[in-house]
């Protein structure tokens, strides 16, 4: 039975960093202690709803316990992705030995930020995770001028995570996919260009030249262009059949090719192709992966969870064809490299993916595997930003640079760009972060880790209860768990407080 916490809760029920799920009225509270302070907040993650109780307490706020969005406790604010949206607060009252939470809060105006004249206006090049991130974040941190998101995607930025898990499997409706409604972009003055180029810049004039011969002029200019799925060619394959999945495009052609299929087949065992697999194997599609690799995942997350994830898919009928490629297609037959053959109604390809860097490159922006940044996100060129999967950045954590292709990292390095477009000198130093799901298991993974000397298993794989660390010169970089999101999230704070040691 869900807690009124208007009618009082006694103060030694909440230990610090504790935290009592309750309503007040009709709305789900959450009355969390952090040291000797106590507040009431909305009792639920605004990305996903998640129950922020069986989240993580740290110092004034809470992170979810699924994806690691966090929040202000004081005010609400949502401080970092995949959340957006802030959450309603409470006053608290203590009575003595008891504490009573009162009327809802008003909404705390934005401070302004700490920065030097504004850009006179900002254009976005992207319509993905980052874009979206930053375009939202300017807006929070009152930036008044004009914002020009231009995006290739004939859509808006949708969530992008869910085309290959909820929304393929058919348990997600299109109406959710948005990331912000339609009438929002008007309401916070984004002019959003869609299904547009851009076909270079000029950085001297501080310019943005589209394929359509129109021009758009900026003050700070944000590259946020994301990846292209990398596309082979399959010798005798009919291209309608061959399919790829990087926009919601290609989630609905995708769908669309589902009905009256019965076969498919996943050419790569990468996060995308594997979470592509479960969802058609949720539609009642036959499955069969094939990929050179020894076990799925393996050069990501270690042979260990490389076994365990090709298990769980093979006990839900996936048939893998591991140590093979696909070496042609006449038909509804795949011809493997090894001679075999499969039966498919279409196939998709899910091996890799490359980042959109062409037009940093012809603007002579500063490269390597991707666009060069400092730990500002900002790129070679004076007021040009970058951020998402075509950043490499100075990461804190493993003293290397990187480039990482996850979905919170994009959008936390977008927020953190919009901040510094705005003359905030804010380093981006976030632990980077994400989940994949299989069927009813998800896989959260914390750090950074490409190359390690150890892996350490903490608990059970079979049992989907483990910590999985991967560990170099005795360190802990990253870290995999099943089932075990509040560690996952306490590894994220040790994370972060071991770069502020090294």
């Amino acid at each position: 039975m869900s807690v009124d916490l208007t009618a009082g809760v006694r103060v030694d029920a909440l230990k610090d960093g504790g935290a009592i799920s309750g309503h007040v009225g009709d709305q789900e509270v959450v009355l969390v202690r952090a040291g000797d302070r106590f507040f009431a907040v909305g009792a639920l993650c605004t990305h996903y709803h998640a129950p922020l109780a069986d989240g993580l307490v740290v110092g004034s706020t809470i992170r979810c316990p699924w994806h690691h969005a966090c929040f202000d406790l004081t005010t609400g604010e949502a401080l970092r992705a995949p959340a957006l949206d802030p959450l309603s607060c409470w006053q608290v009252q203590q009575d003595g030995e008891q504490l009573f939470v009162r009327e809802k809060l008003p909404r705390p105006s934005v401070a302004q930020s700490d920065r030097r004249q504004p850009p006179a206006s900002i254009v976005i090049i992207g319509g993905g995770a980052a874009a979206l991130a930053a375009a939202d974040m300017l807006r929070r941190r009152e930036y008044s001028g004009p914002i020009t998101m231009i995006s290739a995607d004939a859509d808006p930025p949708v969530d992008r995570p869910n085309l290959s898990k909820d929304y393929l499997a058919g348990q997600a409706k299109d109406s959710w996919m948005p990331l912000w409604p339609a009438a929002r972009y008007a309401k916070r003055q984004v002019d959003l260009v869609v299904g547009t180029r851009v076909a270079s810049i000029d950085t001297e004039k501080r310019a943005v030249m589209l394929e359509d011969g129109s021009r758009r002029e900026y003050g700070a200019l944000l590259i946020a262009t994301g990846a292209d799925p990398v596309r082979l060619t399959i010798p005798g394959a009919d291209p309608a059949a061959v399919l790829y999945l990087r926009s919601f495009a290609d989630s609905r052609a995708i769908v669309a090719r589902t009905a009256g299929a019965t076969r498919v087949v996943v050419v790569g065992a990468s996060f995308i192709g594997l979470e592509v697999a479960a969802s058609l194997r949720a539609r009642g599609l036959a499955v069969d992966v094939v990929a050179p690799d020894h076990q799925p995942l393996e050069r990501v997350l270690g042979p260990e969870v490389g076994l365990f994830v090709r298990t769980l898919h093979e006990s839900h009928g996936v048939v893998f064809h591991l140590g093979h490629t696909v070496a042609s297609m006449n038909g509804r037959t795949v011809t493997l490299s090894g001679g075999g053959t499969l039966d498919a109604d279409f196939v998709v390809m899910g091996v890799g993916v490359r980042p959109s860097v062409a037009v940093a490159e012809r603007a002579g922006l500063e490269m390597d595997r991707g666009i060069l940044v400092n730990e500002f996100l900002e790129t070679s060129a004076p007021g040009v930003f970058a951020a998402g999967d075509v950043a490499r950045w100075p990461d804190v954590h493993s003293g290397e640079p990187i480039r990482v292709e996850h979905w919170v990292v994009a959008e936390r390095q977008g927020q953190t760009a919009a901040r510094n477009m705005l003359g905030e000198r804010v380093r981006f130093d976030a632990v980077p972060f994400f989940w994949s799901q299989h069927y009813d298991v998800t896989i959260n993974y914390v750090g950074h880790a490409e190359r390690w000397d150890a892996i350490t298993i903490d608990g059970s794989l079979d049992a989907r209860d483990a910590t999985v660390s991967y560990v170099r010169d005795g360190r802990r970089l990253a870290a995999a768990t099943v089932f075990r999101d509040r560690a996952n999230l306490e590894i994220e704070v040790e994370l972060e407080q071991t770069a502020e040691r090294v």
